[in-house]
Protein backbone atom coordinates (compact mmCIF):
# COMPACT_ATOMS: atom_id res chain seq x y z
CA UNK A 1 0.00 0.00 0.00
CA UNK A 2 1.15 3.04 -0.03
CA UNK A 3 0.80 5.15 3.61
CA UNK A 4 0.54 8.84 5.17
CA UNK A 5 2.15 9.09 8.52
CA UNK A 6 1.36 11.92 9.67
CA UNK A 7 4.55 13.36 12.39
CA UNK A 8 6.17 10.70 10.71
CA UNK A 9 9.78 12.62 12.20
CA UNK A 10 8.37 12.14 15.42
CA UNK A 11 9.87 9.59 17.70
CA UNK A 12 7.22 6.81 17.33
CA UNK A 13 6.03 8.09 13.74
CA UNK A 14 9.99 7.60 12.30
CA UNK A 15 9.70 4.46 13.76
CA UNK A 16 6.68 3.35 12.23
CA UNK A 17 7.58 4.40 9.07
CA UNK A 18 10.78 2.58 9.30
CA UNK A 19 8.32 -0.70 9.78
CA UNK A 20 5.75 -0.01 6.97
CA UNK A 21 8.90 0.22 4.71
CA UNK A 22 10.26 -2.88 5.99
CA UNK A 23 6.58 -4.35 5.29
CA UNK A 24 7.24 -3.42 1.07
CA UNK A 25 4.75 -0.61 1.03
CA UNK A 26 5.61 3.01 0.13
CA UNK A 27 5.35 5.26 3.29
CA UNK A 28 4.81 9.27 2.55
CA UNK A 29 5.96 11.43 5.71
CA UNK A 30 4.55 14.95 6.69
CA UNK A 31 6.00 16.78 9.39
CA UNK A 32 6.28 20.74 9.97
CA UNK A 33 9.59 19.93 12.06
CA UNK A 34 8.26 21.43 15.49
CA UNK A 35 9.37 18.75 16.80
CA UNK A 36 9.95 15.89 14.24
CA UNK A 37 13.80 15.60 13.35
CA UNK A 38 15.24 14.87 10.07
CA UNK A 39 17.64 12.77 11.46
CA UNK A 40 14.98 10.74 12.66
CA UNK A 41 14.13 9.52 8.94
CA UNK A 42 17.29 10.42 7.13
CA UNK A 43 18.53 7.13 7.09
CA UNK A 44 15.17 6.57 4.30
CA UNK A 45 16.01 9.09 2.49
CA UNK A 46 17.56 7.12 -0.88
CA UNK A 47 14.76 4.69 -0.67
CA UNK A 48 12.72 4.91 -3.74
CA UNK A 49 9.56 4.14 -1.49
CA UNK A 50 9.92 6.71 0.74
CA UNK A 51 9.02 10.46 0.36
CA UNK A 52 9.25 13.61 2.98
CA UNK A 53 6.93 16.43 2.73
CA UNK A 54 7.18 19.32 4.96
CA UNK A 55 3.97 20.60 5.57
CA UNK A 56 1.11 21.49 8.18
CA UNK A 57 -1.38 18.87 9.40
CA UNK A 58 -3.83 22.54 9.80
CA UNK A 59 -3.31 22.97 5.62
CA UNK A 60 -6.41 21.25 4.18
CA UNK A 61 -5.97 21.60 0.96
CA UNK A 62 -1.87 19.86 1.28
CA UNK A 63 -3.75 17.07 3.88
CA UNK A 64 -6.70 16.49 1.61
CA UNK A 65 -4.21 16.16 -1.75
CA UNK A 66 -1.55 13.87 0.46
CA UNK A 67 -4.64 11.67 1.56
CA UNK A 68 -5.97 11.17 -1.19
CA UNK A 69 -2.55 9.36 -2.58
CA UNK A 70 -2.61 7.27 -0.40
CA UNK A 71 -4.59 4.26 0.97
CA UNK A 72 -3.98 4.46 4.71
CA UNK A 73 -3.50 7.12 6.94
CA UNK A 74 -1.78 6.94 10.35
CA UNK A 75 -2.46 10.05 12.58
CA UNK A 76 0.53 10.92 14.68
CA UNK A 77 1.50 13.99 14.18
CA UNK A 78 0.76 16.42 17.41
CA UNK A 79 2.21 18.83 20.24
CA UNK A 80 3.55 16.70 22.89
CA UNK A 81 5.55 16.83 25.84
CA UNK A 82 4.92 18.37 29.16
CA UNK A 83 6.97 21.43 28.70
CA UNK A 84 5.29 22.48 24.88
CA UNK A 85 2.52 21.72 26.10
CA UNK A 86 2.48 24.26 29.34
CA UNK A 87 4.31 26.82 27.45
CA UNK A 88 1.67 26.94 24.62
CA UNK A 89 -1.26 25.53 25.69
CA UNK A 90 -3.03 27.42 22.97
CA UNK A 91 -1.17 25.86 19.94
CA UNK A 92 -1.33 22.69 21.51
CA UNK A 93 -5.09 23.02 21.30
CA UNK A 94 -5.31 23.79 17.78
CA UNK A 95 -2.60 21.81 16.09
CA UNK A 96 -4.29 18.60 18.38
CA UNK A 97 -7.76 18.83 17.99
CA UNK A 98 -8.27 21.65 14.47
CA UNK A 99 -5.28 19.56 12.90
CA UNK A 100 -7.24 16.30 13.71
CA UNK A 101 -10.68 17.17 12.15
CA UNK A 102 -8.59 18.26 8.97
CA UNK A 103 -7.15 14.90 8.90
CA UNK A 104 -10.17 12.86 9.63
CA UNK A 105 -11.97 15.03 7.39
CA UNK A 106 -9.91 14.20 4.17
CA UNK A 107 -9.71 10.72 5.36
CA UNK A 108 -13.54 10.40 5.15
CA UNK A 109 -14.08 12.14 1.95
CA UNK A 110 -11.37 9.51 0.25
CA UNK A 111 -12.53 6.70 2.17
CA UNK A 112 -9.16 5.93 3.40
CA UNK A 113 -8.80 3.90 6.55
CA UNK A 114 -7.14 5.44 9.59
CA UNK A 115 -5.65 5.17 12.43
CA UNK A 116 -5.38 7.90 15.23
CA UNK A 117 -2.42 7.65 17.70
CA UNK A 118 -3.94 8.68 21.35
CA UNK A 119 -2.56 8.99 24.57
CA UNK A 120 -3.16 7.30 28.23
CA UNK A 121 -2.73 11.17 29.41
CA UNK A 122 -6.84 10.97 28.30
CA UNK A 123 -7.67 8.81 31.19
CA UNK A 124 -6.12 12.02 33.24
CA UNK A 125 -5.92 11.52 37.09
CA UNK A 126 -8.20 8.17 36.88
CA UNK A 127 -6.77 5.94 40.01
CA UNK A 128 -8.65 2.83 39.63
CA UNK A 129 -6.07 -0.51 39.72
CA UNK A 130 -6.25 -0.46 36.11
CA UNK A 131 -7.32 1.46 33.15
CA UNK A 132 -10.00 0.42 31.24
CA UNK A 133 -10.82 1.62 27.24
CA UNK A 134 -14.36 2.04 28.80
CA UNK A 135 -13.45 3.73 32.27
CA UNK A 136 -14.53 7.47 32.78
CA UNK A 137 -11.95 10.19 32.73
CA UNK A 138 -11.52 12.28 35.59
CA UNK A 139 -9.62 15.40 35.15
CA UNK A 140 -8.34 18.65 36.81
CA UNK A 141 -9.57 21.73 36.85
CA UNK A 142 -9.20 24.00 33.68
CA UNK A 143 -6.85 26.75 35.21
CA UNK A 144 -3.94 24.02 35.43
CA UNK A 145 -3.04 23.95 31.22
CA UNK A 146 -1.68 20.32 31.68
CA UNK A 147 -5.05 18.85 31.33
CA UNK A 148 -5.64 20.57 27.92
CA UNK A 149 -3.62 18.24 26.46
CA UNK A 150 -6.01 15.38 27.65
CA UNK A 151 -9.38 16.95 26.68
CA UNK A 152 -7.66 17.95 23.02
CA UNK A 153 -6.32 14.22 22.46
CA UNK A 154 -10.57 13.07 23.89
CA UNK A 155 -12.04 15.49 21.27
CA UNK A 156 -9.40 13.64 18.75
CA UNK A 157 -10.98 10.22 19.74
CA UNK A 158 -14.91 11.90 20.03
CA UNK A 159 -14.51 13.11 16.07
CA UNK A 160 -12.82 9.92 15.16
CA UNK A 161 -15.41 7.81 16.57
CA UNK A 162 -18.20 10.34 14.83
CA UNK A 163 -16.48 10.38 11.61
CA UNK A 164 -16.62 6.41 12.37
CA UNK A 165 -20.65 6.46 12.99
CA UNK A 166 -22.09 8.97 11.10
CA UNK A 167 -19.92 8.89 7.84
CA UNK A 168 -18.67 5.18 7.89
CA UNK A 169 -15.24 5.90 8.06
CA UNK A 170 -12.66 3.32 9.06
CA UNK A 171 -10.89 3.95 12.24
CA UNK A 172 -9.11 2.52 15.14
CA UNK A 173 -7.99 4.71 17.92
CA UNK A 174 -4.45 3.36 19.94
CA UNK A 175 -3.94 5.06 23.04
CA UNK A 176 -0.16 4.76 24.09
CA UNK A 177 1.42 4.32 27.41
CA UNK A 178 4.79 6.20 28.16
CA UNK A 179 6.08 4.90 24.83
CA UNK A 180 9.73 4.83 25.03
CA UNK A 181 12.82 3.90 23.07
CA UNK A 182 15.76 5.08 20.85
CA UNK A 183 15.17 8.12 19.12
CA UNK A 184 13.59 10.26 22.33
CA UNK A 185 14.41 13.57 22.39
CA UNK A 186 14.26 14.36 26.31
CA UNK A 187 13.36 17.62 25.44
CA UNK A 188 11.11 17.51 22.73
CA UNK A 189 9.39 14.97 23.29
CA UNK A 190 8.88 15.15 27.42
CA UNK A 191 10.08 11.30 28.27
CA UNK A 192 11.45 11.08 32.13
CA UNK A 193 13.32 7.91 30.17
CA UNK A 194 15.33 9.98 28.61
CA UNK A 195 15.87 12.24 30.74
CA UNK A 196 16.98 9.92 33.44
CA UNK A 197 19.49 8.18 30.80
CA UNK A 198 20.96 11.57 29.87
CA UNK A 199 21.72 12.64 33.33
CA UNK A 200 23.26 9.40 34.49
CA UNK A 201 25.39 9.17 31.31
CA UNK A 202 26.64 12.39 32.15
CA UNK A 203 27.16 11.46 36.08
CA UNK A 204 24.60 15.02 37.03
CA UNK A 205 21.88 13.90 39.50
CA UNK A 206 19.31 11.65 38.63
CA UNK A 207 15.88 14.39 39.06
CA UNK A 208 12.90 13.13 40.53
CA UNK A 209 9.77 14.93 40.89
CA UNK A 210 7.55 14.81 44.15
CA UNK A 211 8.28 11.80 46.37
CA UNK A 212 8.87 9.20 43.12
CA UNK A 213 6.49 6.96 44.29
CA UNK A 214 4.19 7.81 41.27
CA UNK A 215 3.76 4.94 39.11
CA UNK A 216 3.69 4.41 35.23
CA UNK A 217 4.03 1.79 33.01
CA UNK A 218 6.16 1.67 30.43
CA UNK A 219 6.26 0.66 26.47
CA UNK A 220 9.28 0.11 24.51
CA UNK A 221 8.62 1.40 20.64
CA UNK A 222 9.00 -1.52 18.88
CA UNK A 223 5.84 -2.93 21.20
CA UNK A 224 4.16 0.70 20.29
CA UNK A 225 4.28 0.16 16.84
CA UNK A 226 3.89 -3.08 16.29
CA UNK A 227 0.39 -2.56 18.20
CA UNK A 228 -0.02 0.46 15.95
CA UNK A 229 0.23 -1.47 12.84
CA UNK A 230 -2.35 -4.29 13.97
CA UNK A 231 -5.23 -2.16 14.72
CA UNK A 232 -4.56 -0.69 10.88
CA UNK A 233 -4.86 -4.06 9.68
CA UNK A 234 -7.04 -5.75 11.96
CA UNK A 235 -10.75 -5.11 10.73
CA UNK A 236 -12.62 -5.35 14.35
CA UNK A 237 -10.55 -2.37 15.29
CA UNK A 238 -12.26 -0.33 13.36
CA UNK A 239 -14.26 1.91 15.93
CA UNK A 240 -12.92 0.51 18.97
CA UNK A 241 -10.28 2.27 21.24
CA UNK A 242 -7.30 0.39 22.13
CA UNK A 243 -4.58 0.85 25.42
CA UNK A 244 -1.22 -0.17 23.49
CA UNK A 245 1.02 -1.22 26.23
CA UNK A 246 3.23 -3.45 28.79
CA UNK A 247 1.31 -3.38 31.97
CA UNK A 248 4.46 -3.34 33.97
CA UNK A 249 3.81 -1.17 36.90
CA UNK A 250 6.93 0.48 38.16
CA UNK A 251 7.44 3.91 40.60
CA UNK A 252 9.53 6.52 39.30
CA UNK A 253 11.92 6.66 41.62
CA UNK A 254 12.50 2.88 40.87
CA UNK A 255 12.96 4.05 37.02
CA UNK A 256 16.18 5.82 38.06
CA UNK A 257 17.55 3.27 40.06
CA UNK A 258 17.16 0.66 37.19
CA UNK A 259 18.86 3.36 34.67
CA UNK A 260 21.09 4.02 36.92
CA UNK A 261 22.58 0.86 37.88
CA UNK A 262 22.09 0.16 33.77
CA UNK A 263 24.56 2.67 32.55
CA UNK A 264 26.91 1.97 35.48
CA UNK A 265 26.58 5.48 36.76
CA UNK A 266 27.42 7.06 39.96
CA UNK A 267 24.53 9.89 39.96
CA UNK A 268 22.78 10.35 43.07
CA UNK A 269 18.96 10.34 42.95
CA UNK A 270 17.26 13.68 43.67
CA UNK A 271 13.64 14.96 44.79
CA UNK A 272 13.08 18.00 43.33
CA UNK A 273 9.28 19.26 43.98
CA UNK A 274 6.83 19.78 40.54
CA UNK A 275 6.46 23.69 40.88
CA UNK A 276 10.60 23.84 40.49
CA UNK A 277 9.95 22.49 36.87
CA UNK A 278 6.26 23.21 35.72
CA UNK A 279 5.33 26.03 38.31
CA UNK A 280 2.89 25.85 40.92
CA UNK A 281 -0.20 25.53 38.79
CA UNK A 282 0.49 21.50 37.82
CA UNK A 283 -0.97 18.39 38.62
CA UNK A 284 0.45 14.77 38.15
CA UNK A 285 -1.33 11.37 38.07
CA UNK A 286 -0.55 9.32 40.92
CA UNK A 287 -0.74 5.96 39.06
CA UNK A 288 -1.41 4.63 35.69
CA UNK A 289 -1.84 1.11 34.72
CA UNK A 290 -3.12 -0.20 31.85
CA UNK A 291 -5.89 -2.78 31.57
CA UNK A 292 -4.76 -4.44 28.26
CA UNK A 293 -6.63 -7.55 27.97
CA UNK A 294 -9.35 -5.39 24.90
CA UNK A 295 -6.07 -5.41 22.95
CA UNK A 296 -5.06 -8.78 23.18
CA UNK A 297 -8.74 -9.94 21.88
CA UNK A 298 -9.25 -7.64 19.44
CA UNK A 299 -5.79 -6.99 18.20
CA UNK A 300 -3.78 -10.24 19.23
CA UNK A 301 -1.20 -7.53 20.54
CA UNK A 302 0.65 -8.44 23.83
CA UNK A 303 3.78 -6.24 24.69
CA UNK A 304 7.02 -8.43 24.28
CA UNK A 305 9.61 -6.46 25.85
CA UNK A 306 10.52 -5.94 29.02
CA UNK A 307 11.57 -2.59 30.94
CA UNK A 308 14.81 -4.26 31.82
CA UNK A 309 15.43 -5.20 28.15
CA UNK A 310 14.03 -1.81 26.64
CA UNK A 311 16.61 0.30 28.72
CA UNK A 312 19.22 -1.97 27.64
CA UNK A 313 18.52 -1.20 24.14
CA UNK A 314 17.73 2.30 24.93
CA UNK A 315 20.92 3.46 26.77
CA UNK A 316 22.87 1.66 24.37
CA UNK A 317 21.44 3.78 21.87
CA UNK A 318 21.88 7.08 23.81
CA UNK A 319 25.45 6.01 24.37
CA UNK A 320 26.17 5.22 20.34
CA UNK A 321 25.07 8.34 19.98
CA UNK A 322 27.57 10.80 22.18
Amino acid sequence: MRVLVTGGAGYIGSHLADRLLAEGHTVVVVDDLSLGKVANMQHNFENSRFSFVEGDILDARLIGDLVDQCDAIYHLAAVVGVKHVLNDPLQTMITNVWGTGVVLEAAAKSKRRAVLASSSEVYGKGAVPRLDEDDDRVLGTTQVSRWCYSTGKALDEHLALAYHRQKGLPVAIVRYFNSYGPRLDPHGYGSVVAKFINQALDGQPITVHGDGQQSRCFTYIDDTVEGTVLAATVDAANGEVLNIARAEETTIHQLAETVRDATGSSSEITSVPYEAEYGKLFEDTRRRVPAVEKAERVLRFRAQVPLAKGLERTINWFRDKR
